[in-house]
């Protein structure tokens, strides 16, 4: 049965802190992110056409409305101000923007779905392609105007990131509350179900990567293992409170990645720094020897966060652009052969979901090994 140190108050606390942090870094990224892709997003519609565009659907000859599915998928996997629950039903998120005038908070139903403007105490605001806008009285955009506001709305993504963080701490303030009662105990419950991934991540990831030292780095490494997992997995839930593509978001990724960058090189030792700054090599290699090498300290959590990113992202697009198939051929005769096709991708991205999580935690634990590991000759 596993230690009941890897679940103490004092290890729940610290997971806790770390899935706070995971929550409040995965933030600010796409924040600043949402900002600048604003301005681009209003330079091209402004060139192209100096008033707010509604929504546009392509019209085949008969004046009927054609599906579109490269803006459904893109939609879906996209972050966004509203969480659609179905039909034409969505749930209106908080949004939150702050001006050089000062701070404005309000419903997203105001906008509705985007149709119309909203008039707010500082500018008038519009989503375009669910992107934030500042328009004038005509309806068009004030390109100076849009660059002097920031966007801290809590969209779609932030929403289903508090969410798994909830669950997270749910979890685990239940398991160890069982661990305090049960101790010396078989485990029951919700106990009983947690604890084999728990010592998954011990014996089969932490241990063998880092080696006796690994107890320092369990709370991190349990955190980053369940928080990716049930991210995943509540991405491939299709109504509230799932369908949100949290982890195929590319800022969460780069939070993620980050946070390894900083833990990796933060907890090196002085046999870590030596192979990069002064490597095993002829001194005359050091020029090149040297400067691959701190390359290389960037590309490992790099790599982390386009893997993780692209993985879950894909599943997405296959998943939708299946189910996109009987729209395109309006018929019922490709249903079937659909569905079963979308049964066994869910199916597949059910064991994606807990891979993803296991090769980025495994990968963590590896980097982290080789910047604690003590070479004795």
């Amino acid at each position: 049965m596993i230690s009941t140190r890897i679940l103490s108050s004092g290890k729940v606390r610290l997971f806790v802190v770390c899935a706070f942090f995971f929550t409040l870094f995965s933030i600010s990224p796409s924040l600043v992110a949402q900002h600048h892709t604003s301005d681009s997003a209003a330079s091209s519609t402004v060139e192209s056409d100096s008033h707010i565009p509604g929504v546009e659907h392509v019209e085949n000859s008969h004046g009927e409305e054609k599906f579109d599915p490269t803006k459904a998928i893109m939609e879906h996997i996209a972050d966004s101000h509203y969480w659609h629950l179905w039909g034409h039903t969505s749930l209106p998120l908080p949004v939150i923007i702050i001006t050089d005038k000062g701070v404005e908070a309000f419903s997203s139903a105001k906008f509705h779905h985007g149709e119309d403007a909203y008039e707010g105490t500082h500018y008038t605001y519009k989503l375009i392609e669910d992107k934030l806008f500042v328009v004038d009285a005509q309806g068009n955009v004030d390109k100076e105007a849009s660059s002097k506001i920031y966007d801290f709305s809590i969209t779609k993504n932030i929403a289903s990131l508090w969410i798994a963080v909830i669950v997270l701490i749910l979890i685990f303030t239940s398991v160890s509350s069982s661990y305090k009662k049960r101790q010396g105990k078989a485990p029951k419950g919700l106990q009983s179900v947690i604890e084999p991934f728990i010592m998954f991540v011990r014996d089969d990831i932490a241990i063998p990567n880092i080696g006796y030292k690994y107890a320092k780095f369990m709370p991190l490494l349990l955190t980053m293992f369940f928080f990716i997992w049930i991210n995943n997995l509540l991405g491939l839930i299709p109504i509230f409170p799932g369908g949100a593509n949290v982890t195929g978001n590319i800022f969460l990724t780069f939070v993620l990645s980050f946070i390894v960058l900083l833990v990796v090189n933060l907890n090196g030792n002085k046999y870590y720094w030596k192979h990069i700054l002064l490597p095993d090599v002829p001194w005359w290699l050091y020029p090149i020897m040297i400067p691959v090498e701190l390359i290389g300290v960037i590309s490992k959590p790099f790599a982390l966060m386009i893997r993780l990113y692209a993985n879950i992202s894909a599943g997405h697009i296959i998943i939708l652009s299946l189910i996109s198939l009987i729209f395109i051929f309006k018929s019922l005769a490709i249903a079937p052969v659909s569905v079963a096709f979308v049964l066994f991708m869910n199916v597949l991205e059910l064991l994606v979901a807990f891979l993803q999580a296991f090769i980025f935690t495994m990968l963590t634990a590896l980097f982290i090994g080789t910047a604690v590991d003590e070479h004795h000759h």
